[in-house]
This record gives C-alpha cells, structure tokens and sequence, in this order.
C-alpha cells in the first residue's frame, strides 16, 4: 500500500497543472467566498444637479457616495450621467421641495439598496428607477451570460481543438507543408468565432423574447463582442500551447474562466469587493465585455461612453493574440519562420552532405 500512495505521490508531482488546480482553486473559493463575495454595497455613487445640489449633497446619507455637484445642471444632464455609467444614483434639487432621486437599474444591487433604504424612511423622496425599472435579475444577468458563452466557446473549444490535432499527430504534418502558420491557425479558428457568432446571435434573440431590453447601437454591441471573442481565442490558443492532452487544456480552460465568473461583476457586484480583489477584476476580459453589454442593452450607452471597456478589450486581446500567435509558431510550428528561411535551411540542408562528400 505504501509503495503504491508512493507512486500515485510521485505521478500527481510530475502532473503540475493538476497540482496547481488542486491547491489553487480552494484558494480561490475561500478568498471569493470568505472575503469578496458581498451582495451589500455599502457606497453608491452619486451625482447631485440643480439649483440647490450644494445644500442637498450636504445632507445626503452616508451611503450616497457624492462624485459629482452640478449645480448649473437638469434632469437631462442627470439621465445622461446615469446613461453613461458615471453614478447609480442622481438627485435633481429644484429651486423648492424635494430633489427627485433618479436611479440606474441596469446597476441592479445598487439600485435595491437606495430603494429599499428610501421607501424605508417615509421623509425621503420615493426614487425613479430609470432603464430596468421592474429591476428584474434577467436584464442583468442575459447580458453577462453572452459573456460566459463566448468564454467558453472562445477558448475552451479552440483549446481542444488545437490540442486535439496535436494528439492525433495532424498538426505536425500540417508544419511541414507549405502553410504559414498564421493560415493554420487562422483555418483552424475561424470556425470556431463562426459558432461562437451564432451563439451570441441566438442569446440575443432568445433574451429579447424574453423581455430584455436592447435599447443601444448592434453595431457597437457587434464591435465589443469581436474584441472580446479575440481575447477568449488568444487564450484557448495559449492554453493549447502549453497543454499535451485535452485533460490538460480542459483544466487550464476552467482555472482561467472560473475567476472570469466569480470576479467579473456577474453575480457578485464589484463595488462590493474588497479593493485588492476589485482591481483584480479590473484585469479579467468578461468584467469589460459585461459591462459594455449592460451599457448597451440595458441602457442604451453611446459609443463615447464605452471607450473604456472598448479601449480595455482592444488591449487585451492585442497582447493575449500576439502572445499566442508567438507560441504557436514557436511550440506547434517549426516550419513557421516563413517561406524563405525554411527554403534557405532546406538548400543548406542539401548541400551539407554535399559538401561533406567533397570534403
């Protein structure tokens, strides 16, 4: 029995990747569950217009985190900050009575906590839920499961399949053909972003029978949803680069998409995360595909409020395709140092036993 737990120990060493997911992921779920995970926010930020917003902001409660005090501001200026994702919550203080409290509920937690807290307090204006006014959980979360499917199309479909050439043996005969390797690994993908495409468009119809709004641009929505389907690609092609076997990849694909899930604002709200494990969020793909897809079809965000998550993706998927577009020629095609240079090594190849023979 000894010698056996022996050998099993030595096998699960020499198994790094399974190692890893063994010891990381319960990390991952303590730190996400016992320190992260919080459906309570605590701060809500606020944008305070109107004639009296001085006054009003004083007085406002603790909760109500001030980011802005407009007074030579309207309403409009206050739809439009709560459009472009700038605060949850506008209060519009007229010249004499109540302000009106105007709530985004495409920010689906912060808008329960002000509304529980305002119609609690029979002082208090009532708030108007702007955008999601039923505040219904499918506006919200249809939007963030595009996200995980493309996610999981993206890369653990381009993982196996990639690695799957590999183990059949098909990929090495494909490096010594006269293919670039850009063309092999732009053959191979294209399929999959086809599917992943038709994914996204089915989501989109089903949400809609549904009742979720798409009150933005398709074009914008179609322009985020590329960017984020480079990023996913890149990283199953990088996950396929250092996987030997489908198991391998499938384990890699999951450490990589369960912080996605957990950490990107779909189910748990980021204002509510501690600041370290915020910012870490902050450097996942799906926190920004999610919320230019909220900002888009929840509330009907312009192109010019979503440059950030655009800008972000763009970034992301430039480094994450690059960084796999280099491994790939370099672990998967030897043959991909371009036409020229393997005609090159193929001549001096060739002319070496020539030369020896002379010799």
């Amino acid at each position: 029995m000894w010698a056996m737990a022996m050998k099993e120990f030595r096998q699960l060493r020499r198994d790094r990747r399974t190692l890893a997911m063994m010891i990381l992921m319960p990390v991952l779920l303590l730190v996400v569950f016992g320190y992260a995970a919080s459906f309570d926010v605590d701060r809500v930020r606020t944008v305070v217009v109107g004639p009296r917003a001085e006054q009003v902001a004083a007085a406002l409660p603790e909760r109500l985190e001030v980011v802005r005090v407009a007074p030579g501001e309207g309403r409009k200026a206050a739809v439009e900050a709560l459009r472009d994702a700038e605060a949850a919550v506008a209060l519009v203080a007229g010249d004499a009575g109540r302000p009106d409290v105007l709530v985004d509920g495409a920010d689906l937690f912060s808008a329960r906590a002000v509304v529980t807290e305002l119609r609690g307090r029979p002082g208090l204006p009532a708030p108007e839920v702007l955008f999601n006014p039923g505040l219904e959980t499918s506006a919200i979360m249809v939007p963030g499961l595009m996200g995980v499917v493309l996610v999981f199309v993206g890369t653990i479909a381009t993982a196996l399949g990639v690695v799957r050439e590999r183990q059949s043996g098909t990929l090495e005969q494909l490096a010594v053909m006269p293919f670039r390797p850009r063309d092999v690994l732009g053959g191979k993908l294209l399929p999959y972003l086809g599917v992943a495409v038709v994914d996204l468009a089915v989501i989109v119809a089903v949400g809609v029978l549904f009742d979720v709004p798409f009150a933005g641009s398709p074009l914008v929505f179609a322009l985020g949803a590329l960017l984020f389907l480079f990023v996913t690609v890149g990283i199953g092609v990088l996950i396929s680069t250092v996987s030997e076997t489908q198991g391998q990849a499938i384990q890699l694909a999951i450490m990589t998409m369960l912080p996605q899930i957990l950490l990107s604002g779909l189910i748990f709200p980021l204002q509510a995360m501690a600041p370290g494990v915020r910012w870490i969020g902050y450097l996942l793909p799906l926190t920004w595909f999610i919320q230019l897809a909220r900002g888009v079809m929840v509330r009907g965000a312009p192109f010019e409020a979503l440059l950030l998550p655009l800008t972000m993706l763009a970034v992301q998927g430039a480094v994450v395709f690059s960084a796999s577009i280099a491994r790939f020629r370099r672990d998967l095609a030897p043959s991909g140092r371009g036409h020229g240079a393997d005609e090159a090594e193929a001549v001096q190849d060739e002319a070496a036993p020539t030369r020896a023979g002379t010799r």
